[in-house]
C-alpha cells in the first residue's frame, strides 16, 4: 500500500472517532496496514453520570466568541451539567444550549467578591433575565475575615432571593485558599442560613483551588441538604474522583472533555 492510499484511508476515519478514540492510535493502526478502523458504542460512549457532575467552564478574561461556542458544542455533545461563563456571554450561551438539558451558569461579584450587595443583586437579576439558570457568587471575603458575619449573611441572602425569584439556583464561592478552616466552617454555616443551594471552593483565580480536605470540611458543615462544588485546579479524572469521594456533588472544570474521555478509558 503506497503513501497516497494510506493518507486516503486515514482521512476516511470520522472526526467523531478521532475525538473519542484517539487520533494518534488511529494513525498508528492505519500506518501498520489496516484498511479500516472500526469502533463501537463501548469505545465512544461517555458515562452520563460523570458528565452530569461537571460545570464546563470558560471564565478567562480573554475568552473569544469562538472559544465560547466551542465550549457550548462540547457541552451539547457530552451533556455536561452546565456551561459556566462570564455574564457578557449569557445570551449567546442560552441560544446555543436552547432545547438541551445543559444549564446556563454564570458568575456574580467575580472574582473578588468585594462589590456591594446592591451591585451583586442587580447583576444577578440581569443575568437571570438574560437566561442564566445557575448563579455562582463570590462572598465578601474581607467582611468574613473581619468577622462581620451579618454583612456576609445578608450579602448571600439578598443574592439567593434574587436568584430564586428568577428560578435560578445559587452557588456561593468561598475562595477557600484565603480562609482558615474556622472561617470556611463559618462561611458554610452562613450560606446555609442564607438559603444558598451550593457552597463552592474557588474562583480559580486565587493561589490554590479545591482540595479534598476543604470539600470534606464543607460537606460536614452543610450536610446532605446542600450541594458542594469543587472548583479550581481539577484537570484529570483522578482529581474529579478525589473530590467526589470527599463529598463534592458538582465539579467546575475547563478540562471537562479530557476528564470524561479519561473516565471512559
Amino acid at each position: 500500500m503506497d503513501s497516497l492510499e494510506i493518507d486516503r484511508l486515514a482521512s476516511e476515519i470520522s472526526d467523531a472517532i478521532l475525538r473519542q478514540f484517539c487520533s494518534q492510535k488511529a494513525r498508528t493502526i492505519v500506518d501498520a496496514g489496516a484498511d479500516r478502523v472500526a469502533t463501537n458504542a463501548d469505545m465512544t460512549k461517555v458515562d452520563p453520570a460523570i458528565a452530569a457532575l461537571i460545570d464546563h467552564t470558560i471564565l478567562k478574561p480573554d475568552a473569544s466568541r469562538e472559544e465560547v461556542l466551542k465550549v457550548c458544542a462540547e457541552a451539547r455533545q457530552f451533556n455536561f451539567a452546565s456551561v459556566c461563563v462570564n455574564p457578557y456571554w449569557i445570551p449567546l450561551v442560552a441560544a446555543e444550549l436552547h432545547g438541551t438539558p445543559v444549564k446556563v451558569c454564570t458568575v456574580v461579584g467575580f472574582p473578588l467578591g468585594a462589590t456591594s450587595t446592591a451591585a451583586k443583586v442587580c447583576e444577578t437579576e440581569n443575568t437571570v433575565r438574560a437566561g442564566a439558570q445557575e448563579v455562582d457568587m463570590v462572598i465578601n471575603v474581607g467582611a468574613l475575615k473581619s468577622c462581620d458575619h451579618e454583612t456576609v449573611r445578608n450579602d448571600i441572602q439578598s443574592v439567593a432571593e434574587a436568584a430564586h425569584r428568577g428560578g435560578a439556583i445559587l452557588k456561593v464561592i468561598l475562595e477557600t485558599a484565603l480562609l482558615t478552616d474556622e472561617e470556611k466552617a463559618i462561611a458554610c454555616t452562613l450560606c446555609k442560613m442564607a438559603g444558598a443551594d451550593f457552597v463552592k471552593t474557588s474562583t480559580g483565580f486565587a493561589k490554590q483551588g479545591a482540595t479534598a480536605h476543604d470539600i470534606a470540611l464543607m460537606r460536614k458543615i452543610v450536610g446532605p441538604e446542600m450541594g458542594v462544588k469543587a472548583s479550581g485546579g481539577i484537570r484529570t479524572f483522578e482529581d474529579l474522583k478525589t473530590m467526589t469521594d470527599a463529598g463534592a456533588s458538582r465539579i467546575g472544570a475547563s478540562a471537562s472533555v479530557k476528564i470524561v474521555e479519561a473516565a471512559n478509558r
